[in-house]
């Protein structure tokens, strides 16, 4: 079910994402507390961890998930014994996040980011500059970047040494090895200019790591500051620009963190998309700015700042974020179009053209990058169309459908912040969970409001000019709709066929 044409690489790159899709993990299902995984799938999962761990490690690891540490834990803990902490990690890169079942502790504050986090950052960072430059760009000047709490948590600060490296900065500590601050690396060492970073940060970030934030803030002032040419430091260049059009103060111009108010979350465009509340792809850019637009400086100290806001995602010509989770996609949940998606929507009114948007794939190896066209691709194929994905879904029932229907969602979000996603996407869904009778009866039989939802999203899909079926499947689609509305409102489709 692969179409040549679906290939942005053509003829020549078609072995490639051939193997990639082959690669790709896949979970079984969602997790059940106390379930143990299969034996087919802990082989899949012993044999991915393989490829970065010793073989004591992999039979230790194998012994852990044989056995139910979940449910003794939890009983213990409701009987108010203790739990044992543990590091928050990821299973596959760090084993010792086995056994299940216990509590967890995240970070010390004083020491993130790591020094390894800062070789590794540097090192996705370089590689972002080469995948931009490779598909046909300069390199950018301003890059937007998105930065969240539990991927930092997971990482040792990864996300944050990223946008230090762009900078071209590095953590400061004093004399007791805590972090103090930031200094800056000279040119000379960097090697190349300083790219201006427009950083937007979750609630959760916000709320964990404010030394990271001012950090963060404290890098962008420096660099701001720094008397070099304005062609080897676009931070200092574009803060310059701001400053004059807008007659502020050089340090407000030099603002570059953004976050939402103190005990607000999220930028609300997930919400608007969920409830179809909206007319034009504009609004959700509204949503966004309204929300992220308050700035955080060197003291940590928040201000609404909506106009600076839009001048320095004028200049952006990267928006980027980093996936560090095995078992969630960019399809997978809406945070992720909520906030890559929200800032590239509101950066393309900004600039009055569209920006690349890329995905740093951090769950495997080295890690790659890839435009969202091409992760959310390799996520439908991966995923949504694949048998081994939605049968494990529907295993779950009445939650495993509404999973199904969060992809579907999800989707939409994305071709409504970036437009981004290739049409095939929607004709291939709707002929596997709409079209098909069987599928269609499993479906609703399962869960009606989340099947009719399916459908209802796909036709808002090409309402919306998403995607423009022939004529033929779109009847199908609507009728098919109306029938499983039927369904819902229980009236069963003979009686409605009268």
């Amino acid at each position: 079910d692969f179409d040549i044409a679906d290939s942005p690489t053509g003829i020549d790159g078609l072995w490639r994402d051939l193997i990639e899709y082959e690669q790709s993990l896949i979970p079984h299902g969602m997790h059940v507390v106390g379930q143990t995984p299969s034996d087919d799938a802990r082989a899949d999962l012993l044999a991915t961890m393989a490829e970065a761990l010793p073989d004591h490690d992999l039979t230790e690891a194998n012994d852990h998930l044989q056995r139910d540490t979940e449910t003794p834990a939890l009983l213990h803990a409701l009987a108010g014994g203790f739990i044992r902490p543990v590091p928050g990690a990821d299973l596959i890169r760090a084993p010792h996040a086995l056994p299940t079942g216990r509590n967890l502790h995240a970070f010390d504050p004083f020491r993130m980011p790591s020094a390894f986090a800062m070789a590794d950052g540097r090192k996705q960072a370089e590689v972002l500059l080469r995948r931009h430059m490779s598909d046909g760009h300069s390199l950018p000047k301003s890059i937007a970047l998105v930065l969240w709490g539990a991927d930092n948590l997971k990482t040792e600060g990864g996300p944050i040494a990223q946008a230090m490296a762009l900078m071209g900065a590095q953590p400061r500590f004093d004399s007791y090895g805590r972090l103090c601050g930031a200094e800056l690396l000279p040119l000379e060492e960097l090697g190349r200019p300083r790219i201006d970073v427009v950083m937007t940060l979750s609630g959760i970030f916000r709320d964990l790591l404010p030394l990271q934030t001012r950090m963060l803030a404290e890098a962008a002032w420096l660099a701001a500051t720094a008397d070099e040419p304005a062609d080897q430091n676009h931070v200092r260049a574009h803060t310059l620009a701001h400053a004059e059009a807008n007659d502020i103060d050089f340090e407000t111009a030099a603002l570059r963190v953004f976050s939402n108010a103190d005990g607000a979350y999220g930028a609300n465009v997930n919400q608007l998309v969920d409830a179809g509340a909206w007319d034009q792809e504009d609004e959700l850019a509204d949503a966004f700015e309204q929300r992220k637009c308050f700035a955080y400086g060197r003291d940590g100290t928040p201000a609404a700042q909506p106009k600076l806001m839009k001048k320095v995602l004028s200049t952006v010509d990267v928006a980027y974020q980093n996936l560090e989770s095995v078992e969630l996609g960019v399809t997978t949940i809406d945070h992720y179009f909520d906030t890559l998606g929200g800032i590239s929507r509101a950066v393309t009114r900004a600039r009055g053209e569209e920006a690349a948007v890329y995905i740093s794939d951090q769950t495997r190896g080295d890690g790659k990058v890839r435009t969202l066209s091409e992760q959310v691709a390799l996520e439908t194929r991966t995923r949504s169309l694949n048998p081994k994905w939605y049968e494990g879904m529907l295993r779950h029932g009445h939650e495993g459908v509404r999973q199904i229907e969060a992809q579907i969602t999800n989707s939409l979000g994305w071709s409504a912040t970036t437009g981004q996603v290739d049409p095939w996407v929607y004709q291939r869904l709707t002929e596997t969970f709409v079209l098909d009778p069987e599928m269609r009866r499993r479906l609703a039989d399962l869960n009606p409001q989340a099947s009719a939802r399916m459908a209802n999203r796909l036709i808002e899909a090409q309402e919306r000019s998403y995607w423009n079926p022939d004529d033929e499947t779109l009847a199908a689609l609507r009728a098919a709709g109306d029938e499983l509305e039927d369904r819902l409102e229980g009236i069963s489709p003979e009686i409605a066929a009268e």
